[in-house]
């Protein structure tokens, strides 16, 4: 067991150590100057992007997650954060279309720098990890699927939170009164 633990936290480390810090700054000034902030992703990703909206929400910022029933309409001025292994999903491609056509920014967070959806963006951060579907440019992974590329996106994107919260006057306290109190 602790040897699986410890290549598990190795892979990650690996993976987030070879992340372009321009890349993860462009994501943080987009969060910063975005009116509002929507995620889309589908399958695990999308529970990660739901991870990050949460946090997103405790900082301060108006976030909606695509597919809930309580999301508006994307506009001009919004950003469109889309979080995809392969960066060529069907349904978030046609998402990453719509929000492009209505001025609203557009980010992709994946593996795939030349994907479908990477070709309309504004900003992308690619987190260099293994998928599922194994490509050659992949690093080694003793985790099935897609675990790795989801276990950096979680911490990735909280780091990204952080730094970006860093200067905001935002404290520990104004984020846990921010937290459901219905549960």
């Amino acid at each position: 067991m602790k040897n699986a633990i410890k290549a598990v936290v190795n892979e990650v480390s690996t993976v987030l150590s070879n992340v372009n810090i321009h890349e993860a700054l462009s994501l943080s000034i987009h969060l910063s100057k975005a009116k509002r902030i929507f995620i889309c992703g589908e399958g695990r990703s999308g529970l990660m992007g739901k991870v990050f909206a949460m946090r997103l929400m405790h900082g301060g910022f108006h976030v909606y997650v695509i597919g809930e029933t309580i999301t508006p309409s994307i506009k001009s001025g919004d950003l469109l954060i889309t979080i995809s292994g392969s960066g060529s999903t069907g349904s978030l491609l046609q998402f990453a279309k719509k929000a492009k056509e209505v001025g609203a920014k557009n980010f992709l967070v994946t593996t795939n720098r030349d994907s479908k959806i990477s070709q309309i963006c504004d900003g992308v951060l690619v987190i260099p990890a293994a998928t599922k579907f194994r490509l050659s440019n992949e690093p080694e992974t003793i985790q099935p699927l897609g675990n790795q590329f989801d276990q950096s996106v979680h911490l990735l994107l909280d780091a990204i939170l952080i730094f970006t919260l860093s200067n905001s006057g935002n404290t520990n306290e104004m984020m846990t009164r921010r937290h459901a109190n219905l549960e």
